[in-house]
Order: structure tokens, then sequence, then C-alpha cells
């Protein structure tokens, strides 16, 4: 209903006595959450301090200078809240026709202008099994890429492997002692992160094994290319197993560049920053100092050594370069906000302020079992690949339990389980601790995947056995006027301003949200509602809104990142 919104805004500028843009007041438009409310509400709160009055008396004066058009069917003034109530049957009518012409393009807009928006997500370091934890940032930034190339972005996806630093100068030793006692095909992330416990291990025992690696880190820095040869195994192995992942979560990259790629550019950062005279000494190592509250940003250390955040810096000055960027966004753990902080503030003194502006961290909660925190010392540490595997053989249990006749079910049980992992780490709000819980992820009931999954395949058995013909376009939209279909449909008309809300707020709880009140307004419409009646018109009429219903179901999931099965 956003065409309708900006009709509002146009009739409250014509209503306002002074100077207020459409554009601001149709920011300010918003959805109550009250639907008794009405459908938009517009607060005239911020016209009290212009205008020296109350809120309520300034919402009644432009009231009464409202002319309504054939859209709204009346206004009221609560509590200094203009309420616009709409035609419900212009509603039906308009909201459905849309989406049913739109059909698995409605919900997508312009408003990006093809301007270029990177999301930095995943980024494991390699030669390490993917874990539980990683899982909360995969699917976080690929929910984030998706919302914003529905809002006509040009979006670059960029996996900032950790694949550089000391670490793999101990890898490779380590590799060099242990790699013949293991089966480097079968498992090589296992093998890899093993190697490395062992070798960390000794190290720690034997000053000499650490001296070795820093050489070994040392000779990889200066291009040996025996050594060079080991580290680009590491790589290989490490995204082969990544993209397999991947493919399963439909996650997408454009680049890969990692620590490693910047390896070479970070002598024009420190060079630029000497240059400015922001560089300073600080106990023998080379900082900015980038506020009172915060520490300085380290960028070399006292040996002469470069850090990660020398690195951060010098992809941020690539970044501007090539691909201009209107937004930047990087998604890690709340524990990196402080470093965030950090970068952003020295990025200052590399580039202009209108990609400085542009600079967007984005943090997420930790993730705990249970029975309590991971560990990997513990051995309380999921791998991803152990739990996709479980949450499709469970959920191949339900099904069988279900509809043990059901074809293609090892297609079906992949969707059910992934799917219902993705919808458990988006559900809650970004900044929120999850305590994860795979058999609450997987039942089909309540604030779940497969139960919103379970609410469009239902639609499409409707839909089977009334066999309706989705190119009928002779609809009489006016039969679909009782309570619960107009709350469906109401509903289903907010998909796209649900998009650009999650997009805005870098929150993908606000869609998993959303498509559970759509799945449950689904169910109450079918409870309340007979679609498979005699009279040919109203059943067309309500087949056509439970047509509607799968779609923005299918659209909203495949945002998320999830595949909706035919049949369950």
């Amino acid at each position: 209903m956003e065409d309708i919104k900006i009709e509002i805004a146009e009739i409250l500028e014509k209503a306002v006595d002074f100077k207020v843009s459409k554009e601001d007041i149709l920011e300010k438009i918003e959805v109550p959450k009250d639907k008794q409310n009405g459908d938009f509400s517009y607060p005239c709160f911020n016209l009290a301090k212009i205008l020296k009055n109350s809120p309520v008396s300034i919402a009644n004066d432009i009231k009464d200078k409202i002319i309504l058009n054939s859209k709204i069917s009346k206004v009221e003034v609560v509590n200094g809240y203009l309420n616009f109530y709409l035609n419900s049957l212009d509603i039906a009518s308009n909201v459905l026709k849309s989406i049913l012409s739109e059909n698995e393009k409605y919900g997508k807009m312009s408003i990006g202008n093809g301007e270029n928006i990177i999301v930095e997500y995943s980024s494991p370091n390699i030669a390490k099994p993917f874990h539980l934890g990683h899982f909360r940032n995969t699917v976080l930034g690929s929910a984030l890429y998706n919302m914003y190339n529905e809002l006509g972005y040009n979006v670059i996806g960029i996996n900032h492997l950790g694949d550089w630093g000391r670490q793999f100068g101990l890898l490779i030793e380590g590799y060099r002692r242990f790699s013949s006692e293991y089966d480097i095909n079968n498992d090589p992330l296992g093998v890899l992160s093993d190697i490395y416990v062992r070798i960390n291990k000794l190290a720690k025992e034997d000053e000499n094994i650490m001296d070795i690696a820093r050489d070994n880190f040392k000779k990889l820095e200066e291009g040996d290319s025996k050594l060079h040869e080991m580290w680009e195994f590491f790589r290989e192995v490490s995204l082969k197993e990544y993209n397999r992942i991947y493919e399963i979560l439909g996650c997408r990259f454009d680049s890969y560049n990692g620590e490693a790629f910047y390896s070479d550019k970070m002598d024009e950062v420190v060079e630029i920053l000497d240059k400015k005279g922001v560089l300073v000494d600080s106990q023998g190592a080379k900082v900015v100092n980038v506020g009172d509250d915060i520490p300085p940003c380290i960028v070399l250390k006292s040996n002469g050594s470069t850090i990660y955040a020398t690195r951060d810096l010098a992809a941020i000055l690539y970044r501007v370069r090539t691909y201009d960027f209107t937004k930047c966004i990087y998604i890690t753990a709340t524990d990196q906000i402080l470093h965030f902080r950090q970068i952003f503030e020295a990025a200052k003194h590399l580039i202009d302020e209108k990609y400085q502006k542009g600079l967007i961290h984005i943090s997420y909660g930790m993730v705990r079992l249970k029975s309590g925190k991971m560990s990997t010392r513990e051995g309380t540490v999921i791998y991803i690949n152990d739990l996709i595997k479980e949450a499709i053989e469970k959920a191949k249990n339900i099904i069988i339990s279900k509809n043990p006749n059901l074809e293609d079910i090892d297609t079906i049980s992949k969707q059910i389980g992934v799917g219902a992992l993705i919808f458990n780490y988006l559900k809650t709000s970004k900044i929120k601790d999850i305590v994860f819980d795979l058999d609450e992820t997987l039942r089909f009931d309540g604030e779940t995947g497969p139960y919103v999954q379970y609410t469009y395949v239902r639609s499409k058995s409707i839909l089977e056995k009334a066999k309706f013909d989705r190119k009928n376009t002779d609809i009489d939209f006016s039969l679909l006027n009782t309570k619960q279909e107009i709350e469906l449909i109401k509903a289903l008309s907010r998909l796209p301003e649900i998009i650009k809300k999650a997009a805005d707020e870098y929150e993908p709880a606000i869609l998993t949200r959303y498509l559970v009140e759509v799945a449950t307004l689904f169910s109450r419409f079918y409870n309340e509602c007979s679609v498979l009646v005699e009279d040919e018109k109203l059943k067309n009429a309500r087949c056509s809104l439970v047509y509607a219903t799968s779609i923005v179901i299918k659209r909203g999931l495949k945002i998320l990142g999830i595949e909706c099965p035919e049949k369950m």
C-alpha cells in the first residue's frame, strides 16, 4: 500500500498551513500497532514545537482541513495522532490485483537506484571448521544481501576470509610434522584444526617452535614459493568445504578477498597516515588516536609488523576506490564493537566524508546451548556440517511420521531442516543472545520456519483442490469483506514496507515476525471462511486471496534464504 501512503502524505501536505515537505510527512507516517487505530497514522508531536501548540490541537486543526478521497473512509484524532482508515473494498481490489500481477516480483523496489552496497559477512578463519557461532553471521549477512537486492541496490557480498597472520606459520610447521598421520581428503578442515591444536600446544611448551612459526610466516610474507603453495592448499580446501555449506544455505559472494589480499596494500595506508601527521609513537608502536573515550588504533606493532586493523584500513581504502559504495556493512559478533569504532575513526584520515558515513558495523549476540556457553576446550562446540545433517534427519523423521508416502522426501527434508535453522537464527533480534534448541527449532507450530512453510504448503493444497485458474482475471474482490479477509489482505499489502524497514534497521527479524503474522492470519481466515464453497464467484475471490498469501510467504522466505516445499 505504498501508493496509498504517498496519497496520504499528499493530502496532509495540502492540509498543513505551513511548509512541510511531502517527503518529511511520508517519512513519519507509520502503521499503528493496534489495528483499532486505523491503517496509517501521522504523529503531530514534531509539529508541536514549531506551532507552539499541543499535538492534539494541531491534529484536530489538520483534520478539519483534510479533503478525503474514495480510498480513505475516515480520519480520527487519538492522542496527537491522525489515524487514517482505508476503504476496505478498495484495499482488497488494489492489493490483490497488485500481488497477482507482480507475482514473484511483488515487493521489489527501485529506491536503491543501482547504488553500490557492500555486505561483508561470514568471513571465517580458513583451516577451521564452521561452528554454530559462524552460522548466525552467515545467515544474517545473506538475508541483508537479499533485502538490498530487493530494494534495487547493486549489492556486493564480500567474504573477508581470515587467511593471513602468524597462525599460518604455526600451521605450516604442524603440517610438516603431523600431516603423514592423517588422511587429509577425509574431513580436511577437521584434520587441519586438529594439527593446529597439536602444534599450538607444543609451541606453548617449546619457544623454539614459536620462533620457527614466526620465521615461517616471515618467509610466507616474503613470497617463499613452497610455503605459499602450502598456504594456497589450506585456503583451497577450506573454500571447497565452505562453498559446499554456502550452497546449502543459498549464500552468494562476489568476492573472497580476505586478509591476505591486502598484505601488499598496507604500506600506502601507513604512508598516508604518517604524511597527515596522525601516526604517533606509543610504547614503540605506531598508533592513531581516535578519541578520548576509546583506546588508540594500533597500526604498526613495536616490531614494525602490521595487524588485522591495518588490513581492515587497507580494505576500506580499496573498497572506496573499487566500488564507490553508498554503504559498506560489516557483520560481526558484539566483541568486535570496539575494534570497528577504532577502525572507522582512523579511516576518517583516509577517505572522504561521504564514505565515512557509509561505514556500518552490525553486531549480533552470542549463541548458547541449553547446557550453557559453547567451548572448544570442553568439546561443546557444534559444527555446522553436523548440525545441518542432524536437522535434515530429524525433519525427515517428522515428515515420515506425518506423511510416510510423500515423494521426494529427501529434498523436502532438506528444505525443512535447513529452513528451520535459518529461520530460528533470524527470528530473534540480532543483538539478543540465542539459546539454541534443535527440537524447538523444528516444531511445526509457533514462531518457526516449518510453521510458515507448512502454511505455504497448505495454501497450495487448497488451490489444487479448488482447481483454481490463476490466469482468471474476472474476480469480484468486493466479496472479500469479512474481518478475517480484510486483516489478511492488509497484512499482505505490507510486504514492500516490511522489506524496506528490515533493511533500514539491518534487522531480518522484522521480516520473520511478519511472516509468522501472515501465517497466523491465514490460519484464522481459513478456519473462519470456507474457501471450497459452491458459490463460484466467492470461491474464486477467496482462492485469489489464498494464492496471494502463497506468493507473499514464498517471497518472504526466499529473501531470508529459505526454500518452500510444494508438499509436506
